[in-house]
């Protein structure tokens, strides 16, 4: 009888813990997912300090697309694109931008500090933002998403 009570009362725990899970991960509130790699634009944001300031750094190690949510219009050629990552002290982002004369495609790119690897970090999440120069005035094009 003792096993038998165990297992209702491990089961019971395990269906109350992912029962959340799955309300949350429910077709009817999920929003349409797109497998599209087209660049898609982002939201101007006019708070101008998002978000810890970032260098781009070229040097990390294991790169990866790191989308951004927002960007701020810093001066008429910088803009500080926001994004969220884990602890300054360990990771680093880079960017690289495509400029045409409708937008301003921007591909942030996140990974490991070449100085911190190997480090022990700490999983903290972090709104960052990073300023990028651009090659002329941004007027009235769209910043997208090239990630």
């Amino acid at each position: 009888m003792r096993t038998t009570s165990r297992f209702t009362a491990a089961a019971a725990a395990l269906a109350v813990l992912l029962g959340p899970i799955t309300a949350c991960s429910s077709s009817d509130d999920a929003a349409p997912q797109s497998n599209s790699t087209t660049p898609s634009a982002r939201p101007e944001d006019g708070n101008a300090s998002l978000g810890h300031r970032f260098t781009p750094d070229p040097t990390i190690v294991n790169p990866h697309p790191l989308p951004f949510t927002s960007w701020t219009r810093l001066s008429d050629n910088t803009i500080g694109v926001n994004f969220q990552t884990g602890n300054p002290e360990c990771y680093g982002v880079d960017a690289t931008v495509t400029e045409s004369a409708t937008a301003v495609a921007v591909a942030l790119r996140g990974g490991t500090r070449a100085d911190a690897v190997g480090k022990m970090c700490t999983m903290n999440a972090v709104f960052g933002t990073v300023e990028i120069t651009l090659g002329s005035p941004l007027g009235s094009r769209q910043v997208v998403d090239a990630g």
